[in-house]
């Protein structure tokens, strides 16, 4: 009998230790602290760009549970951002290892086809993040392995459908400048339902992607061009290096003086101190050297100085100025300054015939350089995004046989 009871005690003690390493006693208990809870917070964290609110919410979803596949890979995007946001090369390497580190633990610890479409959007999503070499290639295999997993919508706790994999694909390929293929993807996500989480935000990325790849049709850009496209306004140098790379303007109007000894006399009368150690200085002065309207340094009360204020956006009213000036140096059609002086009414109910900058207005309108809103208003002091800047280059060099 006795050694009945000790063969029972140590068959317990057994089974108490199987399940003790079988089933680990839960850290968290209450209701509400759960890692998919707090999974689903830092995602939403994340996408407002609170980076270390998210990251404690990561952490305790894997305090949790350790096994939990997605928040490892939201750590993973949390490293990603980290990295993105520190200038010093050796910290941002740690980052970097961290990030792929925490990509190992979800991919490791994907234990349904949800689990594993999570992990391939959360490295697509890091490597759109960090751009290292080949990082383009890599998203792309990411998405082409989520798009192939059988999954259930329900059962995609963040992302809730597979159409999310298309969204940040198309988000890769802006950051790559690949805008047409970018424009598919946003396509995709508005073709595969008619509601859903992705479509708001996809649908307004489609739009402005879709202004861009119309405005660059007929052209190719160089790499400033294709990063001025995506700006919601363009600053002042930003303008000028566009104008003064796409256009060739110094070999364009050079053109138009014979004499090479005139030429090389030119230069900007003084170097205005806000543009010493900008990156587009060169352009800059290129654009004074030849007095193109509208690109003028102006006199500044705080510092009693002349300056460009490459800094500050380009207005609508600034950048007819440029063109017109461009289009009268060009074809060295003087009459065009004063081409609609003395008109009595004015077609735009927001600039006054009698307004200084109306006379350029109306010949980049009536061109088809600019255009105005549906209303017929130009919304002279609104600063020229992006899109509109290369459409206007685009066009200028149509107009005047630039290629």
């Amino acid at each position: 009998m006795r050694n009945l009871f000790k063969a029972f005690v140590l068959l317990a003690l057994a089974a108490a230790a199987f399940y003790g390493c079988a089933r680990p006693s839960a850290r968290c208990t209450s209701p509400e602290d759960n890692p998919r809870h707090h999974y689903l917070a830092g995602m939403d964290l994340l996408e407002q760009d609170k980076v270390e609110d998210a990251a404690a919410k990561f952490d305790r979803a894997i305090y949790c549970d350790s096994s939990f596949g997605p928040a490892h890979g939201g750590m993973a995007m949390v490293e990603a951002a980290r990295a993105g946001l520190t200038a010093d090369e050796a910290h941002r390497k740690l980052e970097v290892e961290k990030s792929f580190d925490q990509l190992k633990s979800a991919y490791k610890n994907a234990e349904t086809p949800e689990d594993e479409f999570a992990y391939r959007l959360a490295s697509m999503r890091v490597y759109t993040a960090l751009r290292i070499k080949g990082w383009l290639g890599e998203a792309e295999d990411d998405y082409k392995a989520a798009m192939k997993l059988k999954t259930d919508d329900r059962k995609l706790i963040y992302y809730d459908g597979r159409e999310a994999a298309s969204y940040f694909m198309g988000l890769a390929y802006i950051e790559a400048r690949e805008f047409q293929l970018a424009r598919d993807r946003f396509s995709d996500v508005l073709n595969a339902k008619k509601e859903g989480k992705w479509n708001a935000p996809a649908d307004r990325e489609w739009k402005r992607v879709d202004k861009i790849v119309s405005a660059m049709g007929g052209i190719t850009l160089g790499d400033v061009g294709k990063e001025i496209a995506l700006m919601g306004s363009v600053k002042r140098a930003d303008m000028a290096a566009l104008i003064a790379d796409e256009l060739k303007i110094d070999r364009l109007f050079a053109g138009r003086i014979p004499v090479k000894s005139e030429i090389d006399r030119m230069k900007p009368g003084f170097v205005p101190a806000d543009v010493a150690s900008n990156p587009f200085k060169e352009e800059i002065l290129t654009m004074m050297k030849w007095g193109v309207r509208g690109f003028e340094p102006v006199y500044d009360e705080a510092t009693r100085a002349y300056l460009f204020k490459p800094g500050e956006p380009l207005t609508r009213k600034d950048f007819a100025f440029v063109l017109e000036d461009i289009l009268i140096k060009i074809t060295g059609d003087e009459k065009m300054a004063g081409a609609y002086f003395g008109h009595e009414k004015s077609p735009f109910p927001d600039v006054p015939a009698t307004s200084a900058w109306y006379n350029a207005i109306m010949n980049v309108t009536t061109r088809n350089i600019m255009e105005t809103e549906l209303s017929g208003e130009f919304r002279p002091n609104d600063s020229v995004d992006g899109a509109e800047a290369v459409l206007a280059v685009r066009v200028l060099r149509q107009r005047l046989n630039i290629y």
